[in-house]
């Protein structure tokens, strides 16, 4: 099966109260590890590209990854999407470049400069069969090119979703109810609370229609741990609890982006290897547990979290 756009899984997921993974990717091991479990599972699957994974791997390198992934488990619908792209230049790099989805995250600006933009992007992309999700509200903290500062975050208001998709033509939407980008989301001590108030109010205002979560790492409390106990320094990391996304799952949220749980788990099992093998070298070596590392903790978010396991 070729890459495909997200339509048809988001009605699935709606339909069927679950959420499809988003996944960030950024080499072959990462990508290697989520499709291996999503072909296991028969769950669909969404594999993003970064603009700062753009800049790191290549672009072509990553689409081809991508296909070469979805040529290896044809039995499961596999989206490639741009995660966060900030210009119209940007989103039509990846458009003519052969990524089924984009996001054009113009959240930061104002209102109708945010439409506007979106708009633009949504014309394009339907022209070429590629289907956009945009963003209403902002997330705070910092993940890859995404930096917001907590005081500047900002709540979706549900007021505004009806016309801010009737206006733009945009195929999902992210919304801000709590979530926050990268590892360090939340003070230690504190339980952080997502807002299904907002979330709730946005759907009625927007029945059947796809709602994406970003921020939702959980930030499973064991990988840091691990990079603690062989040499690394992460005090006070703490993310979503992952009832909480259940839950979101099981609602109008079609879409649940999870970075930095990959990246903590290949992190993890990486230091341990070298704690345990100080004289081994070969990335070979290495690399081949913590892409398993990534495809037990992406197996446990589609069974656990997101509940689309069975759902390809």
């Amino acid at each position: 099966m070729p890459i495909v756009t997200t339509t048809e899984m988001f009605k699935k997921a709606y339909a069927g109260g679950y959420a499809v993974g988003a996944f960030n990717v950024n080499n072959m091991e990462i990508v290697q590890g989520i499709t291996e479990a999503a072909g296991e599972l028969k769950a669909p699957v969404i594999l993003q590209v970064s603009k700062g994974a753009r800049a790191y791997a290549n672009h072509r390198y990553l689409v081809h990854l991508v296909q070469a992934a979805a040529e290896n488990f044809p039995e499961i619908p596999i989206a490639l999407h741009l995660d966060h792209g900030d210009t119209f230049e940007l989103c039509k790099d990846c458009i003519d470049g052969g990524f089924t989805s984009v996001m054009i995250d113009a959240s930061s600006k104002p209102y109708e400069e945010n439409i506007a933009l979106t708009r633009k992007v949504v014309e394009y992309a339907h022209d070429h069969g590629v289907v956009v999700e945009a963003e209403l509200g902002t997330l705070a903290g910092v993940e890859d090119e995404v930096s917001v500062e907590a005081d500047k975050a900002m709540y979706t208001h549900p007021e505004e979703v009806v016309d801010f998709a009737t206006r733009t033509g945009c195929d999902s939407l992210a919304i801000a109810i709590g979530t926050s980008h990268g590892a360090y989301k939340f003070k230690p001590g504190t339980k952080p609370q997502l807002r299904f108030d907002v979330l709730e109010e946005c759907s009625k205002q927007l029945p059947g229609f796809p709602i994406v979560l970003h921020g939702a790492s959980s930030v499973p409390q064991e990988f840091v741990a691990e990079i603690n106990k062989y040499g690394g320094s992460m005090p006070g990391a703490i993310g979503i609890p992952e009832d909480q996304l259940r839950q979101a799952a099981r609602s109008a949220v079609c879409k649940i982006n999870i970075d930095s749980d990959i990246r903590l788990a290949m992190t993890a099992s990486i230091r341990k290897y070298f704690a345990e093998h100080p004289d081994h070298f070969d990335p070979r070596q290495y690399l081949k547990p913590a892409r398993q590392a990534v495809k037990d903790m992406v197996a446990h978010k589609i069974v656990d979290v997101l509940g689309c396991d069975g759902k390809a």
